[in-house]
């Protein structure tokens, strides 16, 4: 190659040498200019949002960590960058919830478009009634949107938001999801912060501090990720006198509802409902261990009615309308799976995430240069810190990510993500 290159170079020199006759300038004029017409021609160009988005995004950071693994190395790559426990081979998703599955495909029931982009009836009853067991009113199936998982449901809310000159308030630590999707439909994004020492509670003097006018809402996620926290009645409680306050409604990610082993029980956020709207997000993928499945649900739950006063139903029906569905056979089995799945299988799952929490909050006490500030009481994160003081050659936690990739093809992911 450094060969070619050289002789193109000589060529080029030798041609300098060489006077051109005008008739020779006046056609590489020409040429020119045909060149640059032609580079001109397209009206478009890749959209740079998506593009700084995706340093926002889990997955492309997870890519980032994979790409930086050693192809040669053939120890096996432990995954522990994010919520898919179905890598591993004590996590499997219910009989019962299998057998649904294949039962609502070889019915060729469910081969159609879902008639409703909120989701085919059954459906949306079973998730009503499902949700219902923890509340003190009952949902309506009018109330729930079935939604290709949580990321969907996610999606849906902050673009029913999106007016002109909103803000939305995000926990930090957070999912960052929330600040993607906010930035691909303008929403301005204020975080307030997560008190570690209070057990990862909401600070809300700094939520009210930060809102204003065009405050819309402000996001919880309960049980947490990545703080592994579980709020309390008694905290929850007055997240929804303060979002009341401030005329906000409140966004619960409950994706990881019930999966809790400490001292708090899950505590949906839909109980304060009569207090302040609430839009309930949650999905199949954790508690049943099967975050391929894409089956999540957007919630009203709301019994004041205040939601379809402001047109945010409306709102949530005319985005459906536009979006996609999750598919119809997982629809079709998810009524079987809510209503079917045992009580023993549960009752596993949070053993292992109970037995993994305390060999991880265990053993992260025993390094010196890490630190945990509140042992984890639910879903399937422990949040640390790091003091880079006590390490060497290592500037942030990304770069401690990418090296601990490197070298122990071990998948972890950075706070600041």
């Amino acid at each position: 190659m450094q060969f070619l290159q050289f002789l193109n170079l000589n060529k080029q020199f030798l041609s300098s040498l060489i006077p051109k006759t005008p008739k020779q300038e006046l056609f590489e004029v020409q040429e020119q200019e045909k060149m640059e017409k032609g580079s001109k021609r397209w009206g478009f160009r890749a959209n740079e949002d998506p593009n700084s988005a995706s340093g926002l995004s889990i997955r492309g950071v997870l890519y980032s960590l994979m790409q930086n693994i050693d192809a040669g190395d053939e120890r096996p790559t432990i995954p522990l960058g994010h919520g898919d426990p179905s890598a591993f081979p004590c996590f499997r998703t219910s009989l019962s919830a299998e057998d649904a599955i294949v039962d609502a495909l070889r019915s060729a029931d469910f081969n159609s478009y879902s008639p409703t982009t909120a989701g085919i009836s059954p459906a949306r009853r079973a998730i009503a009634e499902y949700l219902s067991r923890d509340l003190s009113y009952k949902l309506s199936p009018d109330d729930v949107y079935v939604t290709a998982g949580c990321v969907q449901a996610i999606e849906v809310a902050l673009n029913v938001l999106a007016r002109p000159g909103a803000n939305i308030l995000l926990p930090r630590p957070g999912f960052p999801i929330y600040e993607a999707r906010a930035d691909f439909c303008n929403l301005e994004v204020r975080h307030f912060d997560l008190l570690p020492e209070q057990g990862w509670e909401v600070d809300l003097d700094a939520v009210e501090a930060l809102a204003d006018e065009n405050t819309v809402a402000m996001v919880i996620i309960n049980p947490g990720n990545p703080c592994g926290s579980v709020f309390s009645y008694r905290h929850l409680k007055k997240v929804a006198e303060t979002a009341k306050k401030l005329g906000i409604l409140v966004i619960a990610d409950e994706v990881y509802g019930h999966l809790t082993f400490g001292s708090n029980p899950f505590v949906p956020m839909g109980e304060f409902g009569s207090i302040v709207p609430v839009l309930t997000l949650g999905s199949i993928s954790k508690r049943w261990i099967v975050p391929g499945w894409r089956l999540g649900w957007l919630v009203t739950t709301d019994p004041s009615g205040i939601l379809r006063k402001t047109k945010i139903v409306e709102g949530i029906k005319g985005y459906c309308n536009i979006s996609t569905e999750p598919t119809t056979f997982i629809q079709g089995a998810i009524s079987h799976i809510l209503e079917q799945t045992k009580e023993d299988f549960f009752v596993k799952i949070i053993n292992i995430l109970r037995q993994a929490s305390d060999i991880c909050y265990a053993r992260i006490k025993e390094i010196p240069c890490i630190t945990c500030p509140h042992k984890p009481d639910g879903s399937m994160f422990l949040m640390a810190k790091l003091d880079l003081l006590q390490l060497e050659d290592i500037n942030d936690d990304m770069d401690f990510c990418f090296k601990l990739a490197q070298e122990e093809s071990v998948i972890i992911l950075p706070g600041e993500k």
